[in-house]
């Protein structure tokens, strides 16, 4: 298990425990308790009670949808240093989504209970609780929204330029063709394809470990 003081620096630079005073993070803290996941694992299953809330301490992980066939949709992918589960854990309802490791991961579980005393004690915490969760629903809304009404070329262009950090999206290992087309919504081929498309009309430039954007402009006019 890492030692506390790393769980302590991480809260501090998320913006949901910054307005906490350093009794409230120590109390949270000393509550935690830390698991590890093997790629593959799920750490949080659809349906069920959340023990906490989850704070992703390494590793990647996935947040998940599956149709009645099995099909899989991914909402997000999380990375170090994301908190998930917040519905959940906040609204006191079973998990929403199944969340699973891409890769082997840490995660931090901060009991319910003590996050339930921040909220009756703490409005400006509450409050601000009040508006991740209206973020999320908001993100939600876009994902239906593209899914709907946005051709798939425009979903991939659009994600190639939130997920890229300057004019790259960097791929780990595990960002499969499979993994991009269930974030996308559809099957590796027809991602495939839609990537070769705009590889051709030179928007971007696919590598094995990286996409690369070559015309931001005709990029964010394909995303429309």
């Amino acid at each position: 298990m890492p030692p506390l003081n790393q769980l302590t620096i991480q809260m501090q630079r998320l913006t949901l425990f910054q307005g906490l005073d350093a009794e409230s993070v120590a109390a949270l803290v000393r509550a935690a308790h830390f698991r590890t996941y093997a790629a593959g694992e799920i750490v949080a299953l659809e349906g069920e009670r959340a023990p906490g809330l989850f704070l992703l301490a390494s590793g990647w992980l996935k947040a998940v949808k599956y149709a009645p066939g099995g099909r899989e949709q991914v909402l997000r992918f999380l990375e170090p240093g994301e908190t998930f589960n917040e519905i959940g854990v906040f609204a006191d309802q079973p998990n929403p989504a199944t969340a699973i490791a891409l890769e082997p991961a840490g995660v931090w579980i901060l009991p319910r209970a003590a996050i339930t005393e921040l909220l009756r004690s703490r409005p400006a915490f509450a409050q601000y609780v009040i508006e991740r969760l209206a973020e999320r629903l908001i993100y939600l809304v876009d994902l239906v929204t593209d899914l709907s009404l946005r051709t798939l070329t425009g979903r991939l262009a659009r994600l190639i330029l939130d997920s890229a950090s300057g004019d790259t999206l960097h791929r780990p290992h595990w960002y499969t063709q499979a993994e991009l087309a269930a974030r996308l919504g559809t099957v590796p081929d027809v991602a495939q394809r839609a990537l070769r498309q705009l590889e051709q009309n030179g928007l971007i430039a696919v590598d094995r470990n990286a996409i690369r954007i070559l015309d931001r402009n005709a990029l964010e006019q394909a995303a429309q």
